[in-house]
């Protein structure tokens, strides 16, 4: 495995630490008035989704993960694992519900992912930044209400439930941050 020296890091870098995947969230680079100087990294592990910050001196080698991110289709579920197919080559993986966490909630069938690896096993998925899904559920919405942080909440094709503001009405399509589950703007489908 290779490994990199804490002066190279860079946002989004997946390392290995203790044979766990993890991500740079962020990272600081501290050169106090004494001393040595280190870096402070907030990492995201990509098994658990857990946050954690460590502290590592300038010169410390880190390890990179053996990871690999693929462009792949979700096609099903079967109540504990959800499948993805590569469209180049038609295989299929299954990540568990577990694994995805809240994102599971706006995955519709036929979108599109980035389906992230560690060592060959398919361990999380990444969603686009917006999805577009319709209103199964909500009160109707009344002329004049126009007011806009005022919010109801809306059941979504998928079932996630969100909250949407007071115009929205069943059948209405709407696009969702799913790493949020915020509403982001009412979409016109013909």
């Amino acid at each position: 495995m290779a490994s990199i020296d804490v002066n190279q890091i860079a946002k989004g870098m997946k390392l290995e630490i203790e044979g766990y995947p993890y991500e740079i969230v962020d990272y600081q680079h501290v050169k106090p008035g004494k001393g040595q100087a280190f870096a402070r990294i907030k990492l995201k592990n990509l098994k658990t989704g857990n946050v954690v910050e460590k502290t590592y001196k300038v010169g410390e080698k880190l390890e990179l993960a053996d990871f690999e991110e693929r462009e792949m289709e979700y096609i099903y579920n079967d109540g504990e694992s959800y499948y993805f197919m590569d469209t180049k080559t038609y295989e299929q993986v299954g990540v568990s519900e577990t694994a995805l966490g809240e994102k599971a909630k706006f995955l519709k069938e036929n979108t599109t992912v980035m389906v992230q690896f560690y060592k060959g096993e398919a361990i999380s998925v990444k969603l686009p930044k917006s999805i577009v899904l319709q209103v199964t559920d909500t009160e109707p919405g009344f002329k004049g209400d126009t007011v806009s942080n005022v919010t109801k909440p809306a059941t979504l094709e998928t079932g996630a439930v969100i909250q949407v503001p007071m115009f929205i009405n069943p059948g209405d399509y709407v696009k969702v941050n799913p790493e949020t589950g915020e509403y982001i703007e009412r979409v016109n489908i013909k």
